[in-house]
């Protein structure tokens, strides 16, 4: 493919935001491998598979394939209305409990394979994203790791992610005059109640990830991580909470930055959404790795926004906070990290 009719300039992000100011930041993957590179699976459905504890069994994959599905939620769920049907049919068969429990540990052991543990979390670091976040008037995150979510709790900045005291999301209330984030693919530290409503696990920063490990009958992880875009939709429209942060972006006021995030086939309804919110501004991050690949992205993304009268700018995503060499977790803590994992 010609990508010549695209230069591989790009623009210093504070320069390019004193210009056009954005109200909203979509967050990719790109922010958190910024930090961690072990965050470069392409599959968390792989990782499970292929965990060297207790990875998920033919039997197991057999339920996904059932349900013609790779993420965890639907699988996982379905599993607990199995064991509540054979309850009141006085049914005695374990399986269902048996294998919810399976693939609870199969993806617990998957997820720690992959994150970064929160001692080797540098409070420098959390401060710094969390600054970073609070710049904008509603954060927009895809990501399901806790990176976010740690320097929510531990930012100086006022955040609301509402969630009421009990943990509970609240339909009802979702105005708020500090910085709004909303993880529109869920995240480690959400679960779905049997009734579809969403709570957040309730535990300190340096524990939450331990806690995600305890696997407990009632916490359904909410996260959404796999398969096709449609796929994805499906379980959204099955949360209020997922289904409501969708629509939040789709209505989104104000230019609209990018960071870190393809905007590949996979999350065309994210795509889908920020088209219907029609921002006159979408600033998007690059990282310049040569001029021929910041010529292809500037071509990926001037296609999907064509003939949408929504002007682009393109900026170096090292000149962002968020984009801030400064930081990647180091080689050293990077092994220190497996280490931990393995030991």
């Amino acid at each position: 493919m010609d990508f010549t009719d695209f230069d591989a300039k790009l623009s210093d992000w504070t320069q390019l935001q004193t210009i056009h100011p954005c109200s909203g930041l979509l967050l990719g993957n790109g922010a958190s491998l910024a930090v961690w590179k072990n965050f470069a699976y392409d599959s968390l459905f792989e990782l499970a598979q292929t965990t060297r504890n207790k990875p998920l069994s033919p039997t197991e994959l057999a339920l996904f394939k059932s349900m013609e599905t790779e993420n965890f939620e639907p699988v996982l769920s379905g599993l607990k209305v199995a064991m509540r049907v054979n309850a009141a049919l006085t049914i005695s068969s374990s399986s269902p409990r048996n294998r919810y429990f399976a693939i609870k540990e199969a993806l617990i052991h998957g997820i720690r394979s992959a994150h970064i543990p929160w001692r080797l979390m540098a409070p420098s670091t959390i401060a710094h994203i969390g600054h970073a976040l609070g710049q904008y008037d509603t954060v927009y995150s895809t990501n399901y790791d806790l990176l976010a979510y740690w320097a929510v709790m531990h930012g100086a900045h006022p955040f609301d992610d509402l969630f009421d005291e009990d943990a509970t999301f609240n339909l009802h209330r979702t105005a708020s005059h500090a910085t709004r984030i909303l993880y529109l693919h869920g995240g480690m530290h959400l679960v779905k109640n049997f009734d579809g409503t969403t709570r957040k696990l309730q535990s300190s920063e340096s524990t939450l990830l331990g806690s995600f490990a305890v696997n407990a009958l009632e916490d359904v992880p909410l996260f959404v991580c796999e398969g096709r875009s449609d796929d994805k939709m499906k379980i959204i429209r099955g949360s209020d909470y997922l289904a409501y942060c969708h629509a939040q972006l789709a209505q989104h006021q104000g230019a609209l930055c990018i960071f870190g995030h393809a905007l590949g086939r996979q999350d065309r309804h994210i795509l889908n959404a920020v088209l219907q919110a029609r921002p006159k501004t979408v600033a998007i991050s690059v990282l310049p790795r040569s001029d021929a690949f910041v010529q292809h992205q500037k071509r990926h993304y001037s296609t999907l926004f064509e003939g949408q009268n929504i002007e682009l700018q393109f900026f170096d995503a090292r000149t962002h906070p968020l984009g801030n060499p400064d930081l990647a977790v180091p080689v050293a803590r990077l092994k220190e990290g497996l280490e931990l994992k393995n030991g």
